[in-house]
């Protein structure tokens, strides 16, 4: 049983290599080009192509996470036809490996690689992404999530905030800030706005160039507005440095408990944290995927090929790869347009996909 462990593992192991690295050529090139656009612009002065070059390498561990369950399916089912091609599986199986065991045996090497997905997803992908953004930023002088930049609520004793950022410099300040302050019975209090703004260590932001406008209460008997302006001014707040990151930065690029923090943050403010619990599941339940494709690949094993079949056949398994990665996209917008529950969201196309692959191996394998 080691030797057979020995040979399967190898085989796909390095099958699967060999198709990442093909994926990762491609996608690599395909950023390369797009980032040529940005390079010699004026808004990114200084940001040339060995910047570029550093960029996209550092968006790799992204595309490895997004892509590894199809490159797990299609170098798995590459193994696994060329083995009953070649009449070795049918060895395999006269020499007691029964259907189980390969099952088994597969599974096994497939809890490797969704180790493998997690740690990439959740450590490695974030912290390079975030690396690319700030290299990115140094030139461009911002990180932004639009024109309106990133919203946050907040609610204290004394009222409530809606806080507005408009985007993120390379050395982790704030620009362009704008907080609206809202009493207990929601009348507009106070707006605060300052171009630049930085975090303290002691739950409070020090603002600088500062403008404050306070408004009279709809309850005053003479309505006025009094405008006053500081060099620096201190907000006290509870919102850190990492759920500004999180509102600015994309929800697909954060670990695991960051967005779980963000998800609590978002609920406890009374906001909507649709979009960052389908996330939190998706992060969850997508390292899973990796058991699905190697069980779906198994019957692969058990097919008859003839002469220029296997090509079929390992076509057939891409597309189905393919059509898993749409489907995942697709029910994470549909989701948050509907209102699901996020695990259910997050799950769905993962169900959908083992019902698939275990209807396969019982009929392929177990029937036939």
């Amino acid at each position: 049983m080691k030797t057979l462990r020995r040979l399967l593992y190898g085989e796909v192991v390095m099958a699967v290599l060999l198709v990442t690295l093909g994926f990762i050529a491609l996608f690599f090139f395909f950023d390369v080009v797009e980032e040529l656009q940005s390079v010699g612009r004026v808004k990114a002065l200084g940001y040339q192509v060995p910047q570029a070059l550093i960029y996209v390498a550092l968006m790799v561990p992204s595309h490895v996470y997004e892509l590894f369950p199809i490159t797990v399916l299609i170098g798995t089912i590459f193994v696994m036809a060329r083995l009953a091609r070649s009449s070795e599986f049918t060895i395999l199986r006269t020499s007691g490996l029964g259907p189980w065991r390969a099952l088994r045996t597969l599974l096994l090497l497939g809890m490797g690689f969704v180790f493998f997905t997690f740690a990439v997803g959740d450590y490695v992908a974030p912290l390079a992404d975030k690396t690319a953004q700030l290299l990115k930023s140094r030139f461009q002088g911002k990180i932004t999530v639009g024109k309106t930049g990133a919203w946050l609520k907040e609610k204290q004793a004394y009222g409530h905030y809606a806080v507005n950022v408009g985007s993120l410099a390379p050395d982790a300040s704030m620009k362009d800030i704008r907080i609206f302050e809202f009493n207990n019975q929601g009348s507009l209090v106070s707006l605060t706005q300052s171009k630049t703004g930085q975090f303290s260590e002691h739950d409070s932001w020090e603002l600088s160039d500062v403008e404050r406008t306070e408004f009279d209460t709809p309850e005053a008997k003479a309505a006025h507005i009094d405008r006053a302006q500081f060099e620096t001014f201190r907000w006290p707040t509870q919102i850190s440095a990492e759920m500004v990151a999180a509102a600015v930065l994309r929800p697909e690029r954060m670990g695991t408990i960051d967005l779980f923090q963000y998800m609590r943050h978002l609920s406890a403010n009374g906001q909507s944290a649709q979009k960052y619990e389908i996330q939190f599941w998706k992060k969850v339940f997508y390292p899973l995927s990796c058991l699905v494709m190697v069980v779906l690949a198994l019957p692969f094993a058990y097919l008859h090929f003839r002469s220029g079949g296997i090509a079929s056949y390992t076509f057939g398994g891409v597309m189905a790869g393919i059509s898993f990665v749409l489907l995942n996209n697709v029910m994470n917008d549909l989701g948050n347009l509907q209102g699901w529950q996020p695990w259910f969201t997050a799950a769905l196309p993962g169900l959908i996909y083992s019902v698939i692959s275990l209807t396969a191996f019982a009929w392929l394998v177990l029937r036939r």
